[in-house]
């Protein structure tokens, strides 16, 4: 029985525990890839604009360095707690591992709303941050990204604030402006990377794209690009939402029409008059062939979960299913693809940016794009195969592929 109160990070252990079970894995070493190397939390006081003092936390979780260094997004939300972070780092371990990349997990995040305070104030908050954490992270060490909240311009602060400690190293951060030393196609990588693994999971379940219809719930960064990667694919949009709500249109939503809109209205759907107004609840129970959360985690749940009409779900955000709706997921045979593999496009970029600063040289876009569908392409198969092969969800398929390799490389580092 799934206890309804459920954190985060028991959520995150529970298909862990799934998989570890498949792999025969010992409880000693279940509980060494398990817990945390390190848990940072800090007091941050600032200053704001109308000169009160305002004292915040924020964290640093940094799960795992096995196969390299650590690697995470920083996350701006008013309900960050050290659980949600702790899941997300954890979450960030297997992910690299599923894609193969030469890194750990880790995930940081400070408890405010950005929208609610002003540039200043927020460029404030992240260099009182770094001054907390600088000594632990490091292009070696711990290298944050964008998360939910933050953006190309906060990691440029990052950067720039490390650098007072430890001098010049662009390497510290990934997810920075073009214009500073970042790459070229980074902010597109997620959302582009869940189209690419949408194509490819149609094209082994025998679907075609010219007869797919998609809702995104969650029209931001990664939804957006998702769907004009899907548009340009051939397949049809006909739902799409932000916090204004969903909209709806059975014979597809022009998706440069909604960016446009978008650019115009201060990055908000908000009176887009193109589409039918529907709510985002209702948007997750449409009749389509394919779902695509790409906004908050926990949008499924054992209390919509039998609501839920499209056979196919890939998870651009993170964690939006419960343990529980997952159980009634698979139960009713619907294919997810699972948060571990189908938003991982970003932490590839990343990786391909930190390779770049290292070296000093950067990419062109083409080449970008290029390494980024072969390195997920290769994924996509290795975790297709494990499930085929072990008859697992392919969750679970994705969890025993980076298991498997974090487990591997902790064997061969040695206990010292």
């Amino acid at each position: 029985m799934i206890p309804p109160t459920m954190s985060a990070f028991e959520a995150t252990s529970r298909y862990f525990n799934e998989a570890a079970d498949l792999l025969d894995l010992t409880d000693n070493m279940r509980k060494l890839l398990l817990t945390p190397k390190r848990e940072v939390q800090v007091q941050i006081p600032v200053e704001m604009d109308n000169g009160e003092l305002s004292t915040l936390i924020g964290y640093r979780v940094q799960h795992d360095n096995a196969c390299g260094p650590m690697k995470g997004g920083l996350r701006f939300h008013p309900e960050v707690d050290l659980d949600e972070v702790r899941s997300l780092a954890a979450l960030m371990t297997w992910k690299t591992a599923v894609v193969n990349l030469p890194y750990g997990g880790a995930k940081g995040g400070i408890a405010i709303d950005p929208r609610t305070i002003s540039a200043r104030e927020l460029e404030r908050v992240t260099r009182k941050f770094v001054d907390q954490i600088h000594d632990v992270i490091g292009p070696d060490t711990d290298i944050p990204a964008p998360d939910m909240g933050s953006n190309a311009m906060v990691m440029a602060w990052i950067m720039n604030q490390y650098g007072k400690y430890h001098g010049f190293n662009p390497a510290v951060v990934t997810g920075k402006p073009v214009e500073h030393y970042g790459m070229p196609g980074r902010e597109e990588a997620t959302g582009r990377g869940v189209g690419i693994f949408t194509v490819k999971l149609l094209s082994r379940l025998g679907r075609s794209p010219s007869e797919t219809k998609v809702a995104i719930q969650g029209f931001g960064n990664v939804g957006s690009h998702a769907a004009k990667f899907l548009q340009e694919a051939d397949c049809q949009v006909v739902a799409i939402s932000d916090v204004s709500g969903g909209y709806y249109r059975e014979q597809g939503i022009d998706i440069s029409d909604a960016c446009r809109h978008l650019r115009e209205h201060n990055g908000s759907l908000a009176g887009y008059r193109q589409a039918d107004a529907i709510t985002n609840e209702e948007l997750l129970e449409l009749k389509v062939d394919v779902l695509i959360p790409a906004a908050l985690g926990g949008v499924f749940t054992a209390e919509n979960a039998r609501r839920i009409q499209a056979p196919v779900i890939i998870e651009a955000a993170n964690e939006p299913t419960r343990p529980e709706a997952d159980a009634i997921f698979n139960q009713r045979g619907l294919t997810v693809l699972p948060d571990v593999l189908a938003n991982a496009g970003g932490v590839t970029a990343s990786y391909f940016e930190w390779v770049q600063n290292r070296q000093h040289y950067q990419w062109g876009i083409n080449r970008v794009r290029q390494e980024l569908d072969h390195v997920l392409s290769q994924a996509f198969q290795t975790v297709w195969e494990t499930a085929t092969e072990r008859q697992v969800s392919l969750r679970i398929a994705a969890f025993m592929v980076g298991i498997g390799r974090v487990g591997r490389a902790t064997i061969l580092g040695g206990i010292a």
